[in-house]
């Protein structure tokens, strides 16, 4: 398998912080979301812009990944992975990663054998190194899952296939539940014994986790914010469209009640929010440049104190 540079696919450096990741992701999903998207390829490279941040967003696998770029890998480099799947050295770490739909989220070999199974022991050497690591074994008869859901199986509540253990499984997701509690399958596991599922959110090109709430950033143009519009806007349940109150700012947040993921029990389900970011469109035409300069010509430089 060959090695990718997921910091590269993000377009930021090694040391970026976790909102500078975040930021880096919303962008680029945005820019080559198939729904949207108009760039040859747009596909392929919304797929690794999904895996670079599962890879870099959770500091876990963050750090698995970065042991092993500190080993001299660069991107093309063949990677021979260990007897027993690449190792941590952090923990002994031996959770499985599931994606829902199938298993692998769609990503690639590298990502699966990194981080499909990861267990105690050490990575490789560098390109052309010995490998090196092995396998710890549980020995109360549990077989312990990390499970990435989809936002939209979660605010659905619908079956969920996953393959786990050798065997395609369709599992329910209960209402309300949150990263880091578990769905235990009784018998579901490794030689006959229990699956523990733990959750996870999985990331979303579109939406952020707050709470119960999810929040969308949506982009409009001046004239939508100054005059008011409205607007088709992607939910978990899908698109509405929503009212743009005139005269609104970039940062004003407007809600949509109900749409956010649901509560436990009979608690309310939490609410999306919409965030606004005001974004002027380039001006790639000599009628576009010239509607600008009506602006500049109606507004002067008094707007700044308007």
């Amino acid at each position: 398998m060959r090695f990718k540079d997921y910091y590269d696919v993000l377009g930021v450096e090694p040391g970026a912080g976790e909102a500078e990741i975040k930021t880096a992701y919303r962008r680029l999903a945005r820019k080559f979301h198939p729904d949207v998207s108009k760039e040859e390829g747009a596909e392929e490279k919304f797929k690794a812009v999904n895996e670079a941040y599962e890879a870099l967003r959770d500091p876990e696998k963050r750090t698995a990944y970065d042991q092993l770029r500190a080993r001299g890998y660069r991107p093309g480099d063949e990677v021979q992975p260990p007897p027993g799947g690449f190792g941590g050295g952090h923990g002994g770490v031996d959770f499985e990663e599931i994606f829902a739909g199938g298993g692998n989220g769609g990503f690639s070999d590298f990502f699966q054998e990194l981080f499909g199974r990861r267990r105690a022991g050490g990575f490789p050497g560098g390109p052309g190194g010995a490998p090196g690591g092995g396998a710890r074994a549980r020995g109360d008869g549990i077989t312990r899952a990390k499970f990435a859901v989809p936002l939209e199986s979660l605010y659905r509540t619908d079956p969920v296939r996953v393959s786990v253990a050798g065997r395609s499984l369709e599992v329910r997701i209960p209402k309300g539940i949150k990263p880091g509690q578990a769905i235990r399958l009784a018998g579901q596991g490794t030689g006959g014994g229990d699956l523990l599922l733990e959750i996870e959110y999985a990331a979303h090109p579109q939406f952020e986790v707050d709470g119960r709430n999810v929040i969308h950033v949506l982009s409009v143009a001046p004239w939508e914010a100054a005059l008011g519009a409205s607007i088709s806007v992607p939910t978990l349940g899908g698109p509405v469209e929503l009212k743009i109150p005139a005269d609104s700012e970039a940062g004003r947040k407007l809600r949509l009640r109900g749409r956010g993921l649901p509560g436990a029990g009979s608690a309310a389900a939490g609410d999306q929010i919409v965030e606004l970011e005001v974004l002027a469109p380039k001006a790639n035409t000599d009628e576009e440049r010239e509607a600008y300069q009506r602006l500049r010509d109606v507004f002067g430089d008094d707007w700044r104190r308007a």
